[in-house]
């Protein structure tokens, strides 16, 4: 099968490997029908996280139809049209019973490469690293599921395969970040970060109930976005002197109620703060710049909640006493997709949700290294690439 492949740092190519087959009997193979970019690929693709290997198939946002299951797979039949969830569950393990599927105890076969940095391992994910499982990703014609019964869910009628593509990822996490954020009528919840998952958090605070959502991007094709499709207020912050002035004055000198980080380590930002954390970054000195997160706990009313659903490493200059003295609740998970499903497939079906409107490149597995370039670089106005292989 052909398949997009990381070959080391910004060396990505679309090679011919082995096809998957299944390998215990809870598995299902999914032939991929649409599949996505996601920034999470991006720390990787740049060097930022270690663990890819020359080779290695990336890509863990993806729906498509069921071509073989395992013996012990039940519900889950060939012919399916299915969307996964980006985080392995096994469905068996405390964590799994407690709607906490990216932490599963059971899908990481390579736990002891994480416990020694996180404490405890986490759940399994679809081309993500060796220490996230090593396991081969959807960028590719094919795809094995484990434990097939909890990780596939059948698309219903009348949502399109490009609604379903984005509730393997964006959609899931972004409506868990803003469930983080016990929203209450009248509250006002600001993100920073306008791509997939900004998009669909500020839109998700707004299903929840929130009087505003804000985003804070300097991309005008995303803001724009935020403001036509997903019902949002927009803050350019390369047009403000302060984004927390800004909030300030939005919000009548209090702050917003909740805010959400969507960036992550390889946040952008203006002025001397941003300077020093890149040139730490290339450096290899810190693993993160965290502009955004540094904005949000700084920004967020007292007593409110910071929502971090970026991906981080070891973060320099983290302003502990801003969390304490403010009395800010932080809350932070990778996505429990799993947990999700049922209710955005109905906020889809009742016409609430589009995340279609995020795709704004569509094109073949075999243009995917282009698709990468202009997602990271942000060219043609690129929010999500999204390949059909």
């Amino acid at each position: 099968m052909r398949a997009l492949c990381w070959n080391g740092v910004d060396d990505l190519a679309v090679e011919t490997v082995p096809d998957p087959g299944l390998v215990n009997p809870h598995d299902v193979i999914v032939r991929v029908t649409l599949t996505t970019t996601c920034g999470s690929d991006l720390h990787f693709i740049g060097g930022y996280l270690p663990g890819m290997r020359a080779g290695d198939v990336f890509g863990h946002e993806f729906m498509g139809e069921v071509v073989e299951t395992g013996a012990e797979v039940a519900a889950t039949k060939v012919g399916d049209r299915v969307v996964v969830p980006s985080f392995i569950g096994c469905g068996r393990c405390w964590y799994c019973e407690h709607d906490l599927y990216s932490v599963c105890d059971t899908t990481n076969p390579n736990a002891a490469l994480q416990q020694p940095v996180f404490g405890h391992p986490t759940g399994g994910i679809y081309g993500y690293t060796h220490p996230f499982g090593g396991y081969q990703g959807s960028h590719a014609n094919y795809i094995r599921v484990p434990f097939g019964d909890v990780n596939c869910f059948t698309v219903p009628e009348g949502i399109t395969d490009e609604q379903a593509l984005f509730c393997s990822d964006a959609v899931p996490t972004g409506l868990m970040g803003a469930d983080f954020c016990d929203i209450a009528p009248g509250d006002t919840v600001a993100v920073w970060g306008g791509g997939g998952v900004g998009l669909m958090a500020a839109h998700s605070a707004r299903l929840l109930g929130a009087e505003r959502a804000v985003v804070i991007d300097r991309i005008p094709e995303r803001l724009a976005l935020a403001r036509d499709r997903y019902d949002a207020e927009t803050i350019d912050y390369t047009a403000v002197d302060s984004v927390q002035e800004a909030l300030l004055e939005m919000t009548g000198g209090r702050g917003p109620d909740a805010c959400i980080d969507a960036v992550g380590m390889e946040g952008h930002g203006t002025g001397l703060q941003h300077l020093y954390d890149r040139a730490k970054q290339l450096l290899r000195l810190e693993t993160d710049r965290a502009t955004s997160l540094r904005q949000a706990l700084l920004a967020c009313r007292k007593g409110g909640v910071v929502s971090v659903l970026g991906i981080y490493g070891l973060t320099d200059k983290f302003p502990m006493g801003v969390v304490t003295n403010k009395g800010l609740t932080i809350r932070t998970a990778q996505q429990h997709g799993q947990r999700y499903m049922p209710r955005m497939f109905d906020y889809i079906q009742q016409g609430d949700l589009d995340p279609a409107h995020l795709i704004t490149h569509d094109m073949p597995l075999e243009d995917a290294v282009r698709g990468y370039e202009l997602f990271k670089t942000k060219q043609e106005g690129c929010i999500r690439a999204v390949f059909r292989p």
